[in-house]
């Protein structure tokens, strides 16, 4: 097995350095067991990509991802390497990232590690027995990790995922987590399918995955607030957030996979 994670990134030349510094350091140690009890990147398959999808960056970002050490001098089964796109939003970079993926399963994460490396090997088991595997940010025993957001963003997300359920995706609780895998069939059908490109896009995704009979497991995960968020609550932002949401299921009604398509 191979696996390609995408990290798609916009002006993030303050925090991408640190983010590949901590990527790179958990994947070389390959250990069996992480930091307070996560799974080690012994779990993990033996060939890597990581991917960085640039969103038409206008600061350092590239510079520093190609200026790296694992750029020209990669670590065996270890590859870094730069993907450019025009500016057209983290759903856009996130689907390029996807279709020009080669491993066997795809992961994509935020490029601030908000998700740390030592949840990876979750979402990869999932992925031995599901085609999706989604991150969750709500824990077994009900506990939600973006309780540490500011509190407008946590009435924004309540709002957002009240209007995503009724509509769209159904009892998934946690959407706009920005960690999700995909054996390689599932990504580039989603991806090349996928029409969204606005923060809503992890939405049409799960709705897709549902729509197309896709086996998902939804993994609860660790994740931290990093502040550095360029999304701002502006009208505009809601009501383009309200018309995607609206049209997803109007622009997917015929994407039922067939049960040639299954076999």
């Amino acid at each position: 097995m191979t696996l390609t994670i995408v990290l798609p990134a916009y002006n993030e030349a303050e925090r991408i350095e640190p983010a590949l510094d901590e990527l790179f350091g958990y994947l070389r140690r390959r250990s069996t067991e992480g930091r307070d009890g996560a799974p080690g990147a012994a779990n993990l398959p033996e060939e890597i990509d990581i991917l960085v999808v640039d969103d038409g960056s206008t600061d350092a970002t590239i510079a520093l991802v190609e200026g790296r050490q694992e750029m020209t001098a990669p670590t065996p089964g270890l590859r870094l390497a730069v993907l450019r796109v025009p500016h057209g939003g983290k759903g856009a970079a996130v689907r390029a990232g996807m279709l020009a993926s080669a491993g066997d399963l795809v992961i994509f994460a935020d490029a601030d590690m908000a998700t740390p490396p030592d949840q990876l090997p979750l979402l990869v088991e999932a992925l031995t027995d599901h085609d999706v595997a989604l991150g969750s940010r709500i824990q077994p025993d009900g506990s939600d990790m973006r309780a540490t957001q500011p509190w407008y963003r946590r009435m924004l997300g309540k709002i957002f995922h009240a209007l995503a359920s009724l509509w769209v995706v159904g009892p998934v609780q946690d959407t706009q987590c920005g960690f999700k895998g995909f054996t390689r069939e599932a990504a580039h059908d989603l991806a090349g399918r996928q029409r969204v490109t606005s923060i809503v896009f992890d939405v049409e995704l799960i709705y897709l995955a549902r729509k197309r009979g896709y086996r998902f497991a939804v993994v609860p995960i660790r994740w931290f607030d990093k502040r550095g968020s360029r999304m701002r609550a502006r009208p505009g932002l809601a009501v383009r957030v309200a018309w995607d949401l609206l049209r997803i299921p109007l622009i997917h009604r015929g994407s039922r996979r067939s049960a040639a398509e299954r076999a």
